[in-house]
Order: C-alpha cells, then sequence, then structure tokens
C-alpha cells in the first residue's frame, strides 16, 4: 500500500522547522504586546463574501487563488488567505466599532492560496500582523512600521531587510492619480498583458502590480502619484516619515508599491529582502480607511501589516535550539516510585524532564545521550536511603551528589 503524503504545497513541521516558526510567531507576539496590541483569533474560515469585499473582486487572490466552496447548508464559505478581512469582520460582528477605539490587534495562524508552491511559499502557509483599528493620524502609521521593524531586529534579521514605503495621497489624489494612469496606459493598450487590459477598465492602479514582463517595461515609465497629491495628502506623507525618523527606522521611498482598492490611501509600506534568491518581501502594509465599512461597520481608519512567518523563519541566522532534557534514571525496581516523585518536582520547577519508559541503567543511559540530555540524575537503592542523587553533567563528564530537596533548585 503506497504511503500517504502531504496535499501538495503544503508541509509537515517537525523539529527545526517548527521551532524556527514557533521562534517567530513567539517573537511578535512579545513585541506587539510592548505596543499595546492584545491578540485575536477569527476562525480559518469565513464567508466568501468577507474577502471578496475585503480584497476586491479584480484582485488575482479572488479571481484564481482562494479555496471556495459550499459547504453542506449550502452557504459559501473561503479558507482565509489573509488575516485583516477576518478582523475588521470581527470588530463589527462584535459591536466593537463605537467602543474604546482605536484597537490595536496582533494575530497569527496558517491562511490558505491556491497557487504555485515554491521556495517560502506554500498553499497552506502562515502569517503574524498587525491592526491599528480607528486611528487617522499618522502616528499610527509610523508605530505600526516601528513595531515591524522591531520584530525583526529581535529575530536578529532586520540587517537583511529594507523598509520601501510610498504613499498612495486621500481621494482626490487618487482620483487624479488613476485618470493620469488611464490616460497613461489607454496609449499602450496594444501592449498591455490580457489581464492589465481588464484592470485598465476595472482598477487600473493594479496595473502597476503585474508580473507580465511586457506590463513592468511600461509601468517603469508609468506617471507617479507623488505629482498628484494634495496639499493636505503630502503633509500626512511628510509627517508618517518624520515620525519613523524618530523611531529611528530607515526608510527609502519606492513610488511603485500600490495598492489597487478604493479603501486604502496614504501610506503604503514594504519590508523587503534579497536574502531569499530574487528580491523578495517579507512584511507588507499600509493604510486602510474604508474596509470595515465594507463590513457592514462605520467608516473606521485603519493601518496595518502582515508578514510571512515561513520567509521570516528562513531569514533566521539559525534555529533555535530546541530544549535540553534532563534524564531521571531509576536503578531497580525499587527506584521507580521515588524517581517518578523527582521527574514531577522537577516540571513543577520549570526544568525540562524525562524518563525513559523501561531498560536497564545502560540503556537509559543510552537514551539520554540520543536526546541531547543536559544531564542524568541516577537513583538507586543506596541514593534514596540516603535522600540523594547522583548528579552527571553529560557535557563536563562531572558526577556529584545532591540532596533530593536540593535538585530543582540547582537545575531550574
Amino acid at each position: 500500500m503506497t504511503a500517504l503524503q502531504p496535499v501538495r504545497g503544503t508541509r509537515d513541521l517537525i523539529g527545526e522547522d517548527f521551532r524556527r516558526m514557533h521562534h517567530v510567531a513567539e517573537t511578535a507576539r512579545r513585541i506587539s504586546a510592548l505596543y499595546g496590541f492584545e491578540e485575536w483569533a477569527t476562525p480559518i474560515f469565513e464567508d466568501t463574501g468577507v474577502f471578496a469585499r475585503g480584497l476586491g473582486d479584480s484582485s488575482d487572490v479572488v479571481m484564481k487563488e482562494m479555496y471556495s466552496f459550499q459547504d453542506r447548508g449550502g452557504d459559501n464559505v473561503t479558507l482565509r488567505p489573509e488575516g485583516t478581512a477576518g478582523v475588521c469582520r470581527a470588530l463589527v460582528s462584535n459591536g466593537l466599532t463605537q467602543t474604546n477605539l482605536p484597537r490595536k490587534v496582533f494575530y497569527a495562524g496558517p491562511m490558505f492560496r491556491y497557487e504555485r508552491p515554491q521556495k517560502g511559499r506554500y498553499r497552506q502557509f502562515h502569517q503574524i500582523g498587525i491592526e491599528v483599528l480607528g486611528s487617522a493620524e499618522p502616528l499610527s502609521d509610523a508605530e505600526v512600521i516601528a513595531c515591524g521593524w522591531h520584530i525583526q531586529q529581535a529575530l536578529g534579521i532586520a540587517e537583511g531587510t529594507v523598509l520601501e514605503i510610498n504613499t498612495l495621497g486621500d481621494a482626490e489624489s487618487r482620483d487624479a492619480y488613476r485618470a493620469a494612469l488611464v490616460a497613461y496606459f489607454s496609449a499602450h493598450q496594444d501592449r498591455l498583458s490580457h489581464d492589465s487590459k481588464i484592470r485598465l477598465e476595472k482598477n487600473p492602479l493594479r496595473i502597476l502590480d503585474s508580473k507580465d514582463e511586457g506590463d513592468r517595461v511600461l509601468v517603469a515609465d508609468a506617471p507617479v502619484i507623488g505629482d498628484h497629491l494634495t496639499p493636505a495628502a503630502a503633509e500626512f506623507d511628510r509627517a508618517v516619515k518624520a515620525y519613523l525618523t524618530r523611531f529611528g527606522v530607515p526608510f527609502r521611498e519606492n513610488p511603485r508599491i500600490v495598492r489597487g482598492l478604493d479603501y486604502y490611501s496614504h501610506t503604503a509600506f514594504e519590508f523587503v529582502t534579497d536574502r531569499l534568491g530574487a528580491q523578495g518581501t517579507v512584511m507588507a502594509g499600509g493604510r486602510y480607511n474604508g474596509l470595515v465599512e465594507e463590513m457592514g461597520g462605520p467608516a473606521t481608519p485603519s493601518v496595518g501589516w502582515a508578514a510571512g512567518i515561513e520567509r521570516l523563519s528562513m531569514l533566521l541566522p539559525e534555529a533555535p535550539a530546541a530544549a535540553r532534557a534532563v534524564a531521571v534514571i531509576p536503578v531497580g525496581d525499587a527506584a521507580e516510585g521515588p524517581a517518578l516523585d523527582l521527574l514531577q518536582a522537577l516540571r513543577r520547577a520549570g526544568v525540562v524532564a524525562e524518563i525513559a519508559y523501561r531498560g536497564n541503567l545502560k540503556r537509559r543511559m543510552e537514551r539520554a545521550n540520543r536526546i541531547g540530555a543536559r544531564a542524568a540524575l541516577i537513583l538507586g537503592d543506596d541514593e534514596i536511603a540516603a535522600g540523594v542523587a547522583q548528579l552527571r553533567d553529560l557535557d563536563a563528564g562531572t558526577q556529584e551528589t545532591v540532596p533530593l530537596a536540593e535538585v530543582p533548585g540547582r537545575l531550574s
């Protein structure tokens, strides 16, 4: 019988792979808490409308990549392809749009997109993200970016990434920019890809995101939004960058970073790296002032980012070490009970401790070495009678006698 394998585009997280991913998520959880973010967990699947509204029906994710299906009750549901839309839906569904704003939310978990698997990209992948819901001030834009930078510093990967930033302006700025893009791309319509010809009618800003090589040539000479900003939008952009400088976050301007949906405005940014082969994005976000409204709530200015845990974990200089256990080794049947008591005393003291389920002293010591134990505690009849254990340092090869009552304190 053929052994079953993971579905294409998915993988098991075991050993070093899991430790890398867990370290990224736990570091982000810890640093975001320092900034006042509270963790939320939303369902892994939602009504398909949550993501169709949140991502736009002309986006590649909605058109080509979502795992959508009709459940047995006839409802159209989708495995979440990203986290922001669900967080905004939760704000509305739980009646939180009018109280204690702004809400600062952290999330982490699996996402799903049907795309071509490649290095660092899977059909089930994992993201961390933060959102500030209900703040229109440029300081909140700068703070979410600073938090993302702080997380990368804590992971030891900040020197390998670069923050690129752009402004999308306000509604008036975007209208003027959209008109300029339509005029430019219409003059070159015969050179556009099929998908971008559709985007020209529906949402011309999407063309700037095109991966088609022919489109990229045209995009290189396309108008930039900086030439179409209102004074208010230009001032907002200046303030965000001044705050970033105050926070000590280095950045460079990239006028080609865009977000295609109408509710995106002002700040758009990406942390990019060239340490994963071709330059790639590891963290991206921006301001969205209409997404909560798309979910049926009131207009709620918001800003946030999301980051791929797989990609961040690949940038780690080394995998976090697994916790090394202390092996408790009873010698003789009479020692098993006291050994189990000592085992639990160590665990209550916060010490990782293991006991082999069977075997003589030699075999139990062999297992202690196989699992990389840092020490072994040996208990025989003589030790039990004297109320002590033999503590063997498996790295140094030394051994000493320690009173049982002092063992947890010595090893914690």
